[in-house]
């Protein structure tokens, strides 16, 4: 068997789920989905903002990420989602071909 350097893609099917919100959290994502639309100048509704609202949390909870690679809760694929519109990498972690440098 041929071996490629691309994995095997992971199950990408999406999963509706049903959620009953406070009506305080209903209040605070509508006045979310109107601070994004004022920061980026797009509106999102408040349905596909949660998905990566929710990555963004798990990928930033520091005991769950060490929790999960401890094993602790068992063989769940890592929290992935599209890149990041947080923090751009430290400089000093680039590579000489990303940094500009080296020949």
């Amino acid at each position: 068997m041929t071996e490629l350097k691309l994995a095997k893609l992971p199950d990408r099917t999406p999963v509706r789920i049903a959620i009953m919100l406070s009506p305080d959290l209903n209040r605070s994502l509508h006045a979310y989905a109107q601070f994004y639309r004022d920061a980026y100048g797009e509106s999102e509704s408040i349905a596909e903002l949660i998905p990566f609202m929710l990555e963004a949390f798990l990928r930033s909870d520091h005991g769950f990420g060490r929790a999960r690679k401890e094993g602790v809760l068992g063989a769940a694929p890592p929290v992935t989602g599209p890149a990041r519109r947080g923090r751009p990498r430290r400089r000093d972690t680039l590579s000489p071909t990303e940094s500009g440098g080296g020949s």
